[in-house]
């Protein structure tokens, strides 16, 4: 490529391209290809020798890192345990669903504790922040509050003043004098992304930067930047629901896909201690439809209900309608019930729903489902004190999950009394609890609703 020839961006995935095109070879995505300003190449050749690199073997152990706690436990659990010095964050979520005002409390949370703390908004003007901190009674932390787009001004700022926790609200507002293109571009995100995470490394200061996301959830920008952080986190949550759920996707300072649930009130947001107890609507009444599966979300289990509805289709293509779950997954549930159990549900509309908006991708969920599923079609409710976890096979065959005893240990707390697991499954140390072992769904099924 020439030396001052365009450069083709997509900007999904970050790839480069010679010349334009309305799809992107490496991520498939329409019109994501964008023209930009090219980057500097770097030198051509190198001018002298580098310094030789210090060299360990695997076994010696390195102290763990020291980390900094907030005090809400919530937040710190989804972190590993706190926040790691010279770490980089990277946060995303919907528009509104409130990243500002939980980092917002973070700051001030970590300041309480004795961490210097910086937030820095390219968003929205400081009177605009000091009112959210006044509302959420945070107006006597000492927390730093800064507005400006300029990353020149704040790695400056940042320089000078080295706070221990500086939060970049939005990575996507920030640009660079020496990279011509406009803010939120991929070479203005990557450029920003790398600057701020080389300082945080040079400096010793943990950097939190929020991320805006795309209509399908994922966070806006060149994919390079998640690579980059050291933690990505995203702060799910439904409009309709006041509950949101912080989930860690990467972390290199602790488990990935752990999760920290919190409620959002009027004096902002608030940890949720018990998340299993919220995702359970009452379950004194048994109701047709009903199942409750004892899931594992990162290190955490947490019972939710899931809810089914069938009833019969007056179109010529019955609707299948999931919210929480994977469609591709009910599907093949569906494809199972009737090619190994018999039971069709041709010509009957199937509502699928995570009761309290919570969101299950584990595979152990398939038995609940299935469940739930032909107790509506049945009109048959199941044991309110049941849980039930597996994941189904094609042939029909129920897999064993791992952290068995976890997820019975859950239910216990919240007083069930019965379960339903898949063969083979590890409970040494579980007592006082009536676990049902079943080999398939076809046992299953003629347990519960007496046909197969």
């Amino acid at each position: 490529m020439a030396k001052n020839a365009p450069a083709f961006t997509c900007t999904s995935c970050g790839a480069a391209h010679k010349k334009w095109a309305g799809r992107c070879d490496s991520c498939g995505a329409w019109n994501s290809v964008i023209e930009e300003a090219p980057l500097s190449a770097g030198p051509k050749s190198l001018g002298g020798k580098g310094r030789v690199i210090a060299l360990t073997d695997l076994a010696t152990q390195a102290d763990p890192p020291p980390r900094a706690t907030s005090g809400m436990e919530e937040l710190d659990r989804v972190l590993g345990g706190g926040l790691v010095e010279a770490s980089a964050i990277l946060v995303g979520g919907d528009p509104g669903i409130g990243k500002s005002t939980l980092l917002l409390q973070a700051a001030a949370a970590f300041a309480r504790n004795g961490v210097k703390s910086m937030y820095i908004s390219g968003e929205e003007a400081t009177a605009q922040v000091q009112m959210r901190a006044q509302r959420l009674g945070l107006a006597d932390a000492p927390v730093f509050l800064g507005a400006e787009t300029n990353l020149r001004d704040i790695l400056t700022t940042l320089d000078a003043e080295r706070p221990g926790l500086a939060i970049i609200d939005s990575i996507q507002t920030m640009w660079l004098d020496t990279v011509e293109s406009a803010p939120g571009s991929v070479s203005q995100v990557r450029s920003a992304a790398h600057e701020l995470v080389t300082f945080a490394k040079k400096r010793g200061v943990a950097i939190i930067l929020v991320g805006h996301v795309t209509k399908d959830g994922q966070i806006a920008g060149p994919r390079v930047v998640e690579h980059m952080v050291d933690t990505v986190l995203y702060f799910e949550g439904e409009r309709g629901h006041h509950f949101r759920i912080l989930r860690a996707v990467k972390n290199r300072f602790g488990p990935a896909a752990e999760i920290g649930v919190f409620e959002m009130t009027g004096d902002g947001l608030s940890q949720v201690t018990n998340p299993s107890a919220l995702f359970l609507s009452d379950r004194d009444k048994p109701a047709p439809g009903s199942a409750v599966f004892a899931g594992i979300e990162g290190t955490r289990p947490v019972l939710t209900e899931i809810q089914a509805l069938v009833s019969p289709s007056p179109l010529g293509t019955p609707r299948r309608t999931v919210v929480g779950l994977d469609s591709g997954r009910l599907s093949t549930i569906l494809a199972v019930l009737e090619a190994r159990c018999g039971i069709p549900f041709a010509g009957l509309d199937v509502y699928l729903n995570v009761a309290g908006g919570m969101r299950v991708s584990e595979p152990a969920a398939d038995l609940a489902v299935a469940a739930a599923l032909l107790s509506a079609r049945e009109d048959v409710a199941i044991p309110p004190d049941m849980v039930l976890f597996g994941e189904i096979s094609l042939s029909g065959a129920l897999r064993p999950v791992a952290q068995t005893e976890n997820r019975l240990k859950e239910a216990m707390k919240l007083g069930f009394t019965q379960a339903i697991a898949p063969s083979r499954s590890k409970m040494a140390g579980v007592e006082g609890m009536a676990v049902r072992q079943m080999p398939d769904l076809t046992a299953f099924v003629g347990e519960m609703f007496g046909a197969g």
